[in-house]
């Protein structure tokens, strides 16, 4: 049934998750730790589970237990959009570098499915999407980049989706 404003189906999703992942390397191995070790995303409940070495790829996790369970016994829509939030503005931020501005600008995400298994998220990014932003944007230009994220559980059938617009932005 595709009768959400996103347009996503509310089965399983095509893309199962992946079996394998792109290799974690130290630097963004110690990153994964940081960002679950920081206050904000804790109190989402969520564990960032896999960071790829260039930053393309990010997997995150929602488990269900008693701090990500809202009052009717599934998971707490905050903790489902909160674990999402800052995945692809860190993404971006980190691939392109300092000469870039980037910013959450916008947000919008659809509960399809009520949450009561661990969730899971997959980030990743079409190959050339940063050398694309490199050669469109010169000093002082600006663009607005939409993403499509989907909450899935192990068997792949959709929970939530979200949709986020990020402000990029090349520096002069």
């Amino acid at each position: 049934m595709t009768d959400s404003p996103t347009g996503v189906d509310r089965d399983p999703d095509p893309r199962p998750l992946r079996e394998d992942p792109p290799a974690e390397s130290r630097r963004t191995r110690l990153w994964r730790h940081g960002f679950n070790l920081l206050p904000a995303y804790r109190g989402t409940g969520a564990r960032v589970d896999h960071i790829g070495a260039d930053w393309q790829y990010v997997r995150i996790r929602v488990p269900f237990n008693w701090r990500t369970r809202n009052a009717v016994g599934t998971i707490f829509g905050g903790s489902l959009y909160g674990a999402i939030d800052p995945v692809y503005m860190t993404m971006l931020r980190r691939t392109l570098g300092d000469g870039f501005t980037v910013w959450d600008k916008s947000a919008a995400i659809e509960f399809l499915e009520p949450g009561r298994d661990t969730l899971y998220a997959e980030f990743e990014f079409t190959d050339g999407e940063t050398e694309t932003l490199r050669e469109a944007l010169a000093p002082g230009e600006s663009t607005d980049r939409q993403y499509i994220v989907s909450l899935v559980d192990e068997a792949g059938t959709v929970h939530a989706v979200c949709e986020k617009t990020l402000y990029v932005r090349r520096d002069r």
